[in-house]
């Protein structure tokens, strides 16, 4: 990032899934609109799951998760867009949110259109995009040769699988391409690797961005060791993975609470308590908004 450029008006674009997207996302709430947060839109479970697999569309789940955390005022409207239903029918485990996307996006002509109406009414600054505006799914290609389809399988997986890949492949969406590129930063991470970090990468588009953009790139570090087949990943392989996915692009530098040995120099390693109080699994968001606006300055 050129130095002139103060945090306050600096561009952040982050990059991941539901929870740890989230997570960051909400930390950096007072950049307001300069943040801006590519969702993953490949997850085929639960309430989600059963939405496509009964309607199509994209994975909502993801992007309700990021505007959930991203609602500071608690509403009418805000409790509707997080409520589970309960019970022995069909809606048991539906979250409503992912309902109500679903609808508008069978309403409005652009699932982008339907967010934008959801973050207008709940009243939410920060730019909320899906990696693609396509259906598509998570695929792996396991060391055996044989191929599984879905992110649950992939979850499943007891060995690190060889190499994802998106089935079909789509294009990303066009406004995220924009904002990588217009990026002054930008954040990989936190969450879950395969299934969260990895599938927007995974689109030819997005990944070629990435890699011609000016913007530094850092991978913020889980606190916690994940399950399934990602807990068996070192750091230095995933950022591996990330870029490959780039196209050979490299990550600049990485946020996490110890020093990683393994890591060569080229790497900045930033590093800090950043546990929250509460869950030490979780990222605190003063810290990680502190953090990251460390960077910013320094750059």
């Amino acid at each position: 990032m050129s130095s002139h450029v103060s945090p306050t008006s600096a561009r952040i674009v982050a990059i991941g899934g539901g929870h740890g997207l989230g997570r960051i996302l909400s930390s950096l709430s007072c950049f307001g609109s300069h943040v801006t947060g590519i969702v993953a839109t490949t997850d085929n479970g639960g309430s989600t799951g059963r939405i496509r697999a009964s309607m199509g569309g994209i994975a909502w789940g993801d992007t309700r998760n990021c505007i959930n955390q991203l609602i500071t005022e608690p509403s009418i409207g805000s409790m509707l867009f997080e409520y589970r239903f309960r019970g022995n029918g069909d809606l048991n485990g539906h979250n409503l949110g992912n309902l109500i996307l679903t609808a508008l996006d069978n309403l409005c002509i652009r699932p982008l259109e339907a967010i934008n109406l959801i973050r207008e009414i709940l009243h939410v600054e920060t730019q909320i995009l899906p990696m693609s505006e396509h259906p598509t799914d998570l695929a792996a290609w396991l060391p055996d040769g044989n191929i599984i389809s879905g992110e649950t399988s992939i979850d499943e997986l007891q060995q690190i699988p060889k190499r994802l890949f998106i089935e079909p492949s789509v294009p990303a969406t066009k406004e995220a391409l924009i904002a990588i590129k217009e990026a002054d930063l930008v954040l990989l991470g936190p969450g879950s690797f395969l299934t969260s970090i990895m599938p927007p990468l995974l689109l030819n588009d997005l990944a070629n961005e990435l890699k011609i953009c000016n913007a530094p790139v850092y991978f913020i570090a889980n606190l916690d060791k994940e399950k399934g087949p990602a807990g068996s990943m070192s750091l230095e392989t995933m950022l591996y993975w990330c870029e490959r996915a780039m196209g050979g692009r490299k990550i600049d530098g990485v946020l996490s609470d110890k020093h990683r040995p393994e890591l060569n120099e080229s790497y900045d390693q930033v590093v800090g308590e950043f546990a929250s109080r509460n869950h030490e699994w979780r990222h605190d968001r003063q810290k990680l908004k502190n953090a990251v606006e460390s960077l910013l300055i320094r750059r």
